[in-house]
């Protein structure tokens, strides 16, 4: 009996690394997917707030006192509200799911541990009262084992829906990818951007862009280009060789177009510009040949720069869009993130698995034990009566042939 002990106590040492490693392992692995999903999530809120900021930043360029329109100025407002909705909706849905699935696996695991080590302990302890006998202790820690190995029985099987929800979801990701378009749970997890807002931005976008180079163009055909009189309001005595002109980079249709020759490109405006730059006096006219101001200078860099963000910042929606984003988010977890959780769990559960017949080995010892020394009492005090009753009998059986033997003897004296 003692070996049989010894080996469910064993059994449950096992389960309990087993449980140990394959818990930690989960909590980990299932942190780092949550963290990269969450990632994901703050990145397409990060896109959409940068649009927002660059489509803000453009209603307040000028140059020599020229603004975008203001019926432009007015759509960026509308747009801006949509996208900062977008984004803070996503935000906020993120932090939400991400803080109560913490929560959940956080108090699984503190169950998981607590449950470990009070089925090792009960299992010692268990051990060492049947060792020395202490019947009335052994009954108390019986009625405990049997509600741990219940407990423990449930947390397996719990953790047996919960590899069934991990698989579930797993295939669910893989569909998805191969119909990005339909609409299911996951949608909550990572979704993607509303087509129409989407839509608007682009197409903003581009007009706001286009505005931005007619803003810039207008300055230098009106204000650079020409040899104004000295009482023109924005004469600075410019000369010198004609500045080239910012290209358009989209057409009436808002497609893409090539730059003409006489014509400077966004990435190169702001350096070809800088060589027609004249040094001012104190008076702020130049005193060398040029066609702007260090200070009408600073403020066509300002408008290409933000030419430059929009034409760089917006194109990621597309992606957003036509969810190219969460397609490839949802690939690579279905990819690197499920067989590692996949795998853990089935390590939980063996360790489970391995604690409860452990355990259950020990209670069943345990009460053989703990009945053992009540048969043996019982079974002394039923041989008491049997040996006095079997002592009568005896003692009556030799009277009786004494007596039988010696009458004879006594009729022949007669």
């Amino acid at each position: 009996m003692e070996i049989c002990a010894f080996f469910g106590i064993l059994l449950s040492g096992i389960g309990c690394i087993l449980l140990s490693v394959g818990q930690d392992e989960f909590h980990g692995e299932a942190l780092r997917t949550l963290k990269y999903v969450v990632n994901q999530s703050d990145y397409t809120v990060e896109t959409l707030r940068n649009v927002t900021e660059y489509l803000s930043l453009a209603k307040t360029i000028n140059v020599a006192q020229i603004f975008l329109p203001s019926n432009v100025m007015d759509d960026i407002d509308k747009l801006n509200v949509d996208l900062s909705t977008a984004a803070n909706t996503l935000n906020e849905k993120t932090s939400e799911n991400s803080a109560k699935i913490k929560k959940v696996f956080n108090a699984v695991r503190s169950a998981l541990i607590t449950v470990a080590a009070l089925m090792l302990l009960l299992s010692l302890i268990g051990l060492l009262l049947s060792i020395f006998g202490h019947q009335h202790a052994i009954h108390i820690f019986i009625v405990s084992g049997w509600l741990l190995v219940a407990i423990t029985f449930i947390l397996c099987g719990v953790f047996v829906i919960l590899d069934n929800a991990v698989s579930d979801t797993c295939m669910a990701m893989g569909e998805w990818v191969d119909h990005p378009h339909a609409e299911t749970a996951l949608s909550n997890i990572l979704p993607c951007v509303d087509q129409k807002t989407t839509n608007q931005t682009l197409i903003k976008s581009k007009q706001v862009i286009t505005d931005i180079v007619n803003v810039v163009n207008q300055f230098i055909y009106s204000v650079a280009d020409t040899n104004p009189s000295p009482d023109y309001q924005f004469y600075y005595n410019q000369s010198g060789p004609m500045m080239p002109a910012l290209c358009y980079p989209y057409d009436s249709q808002l497609q893409d177009r090539q730059c003409g020759p006489q014509e400077v490109s966004v990435a190169n405006a702001s350096e070809v510009w800088q060589n027609y730059t004249c040094k001012v006096d104190a008076s702020g006219l130049c005193r060398t040949a040029g066609r702007v101001t260090p200070y009408f200078y600073g403020q066509l860099a300002s408008a290409v720069q933000e030419i430059y963000a929009l034409e760089h910042y917006t194109p990621p929606l597309l992606s957003l869009q036509d969810c190219n984003f969460v397609r490839d988010t949802f690939q690579n977890i279905t990819s690197n993130y499920c067989p590692p959780l996949e795998h853990y769990l089935k390590i939980v559960n063996a360790g489970l698995g391995l604690i409860s017949s452990g355990v259950l080995l020990c209670l069943v010892l345990w009460i053989l034990h703990a009945n053992r020394p009540r048969r043996e009492e019982e079974f002394v005090k039923l041989s008491l009566p049997i040996k006095c009753i079997s002592g009568i009998q005896k003692k009556n059986v030799s009277e009786y042939s004494n007596s039988h033997v010696s009458t004879p003897n006594t009729s022949t004296e007669v």
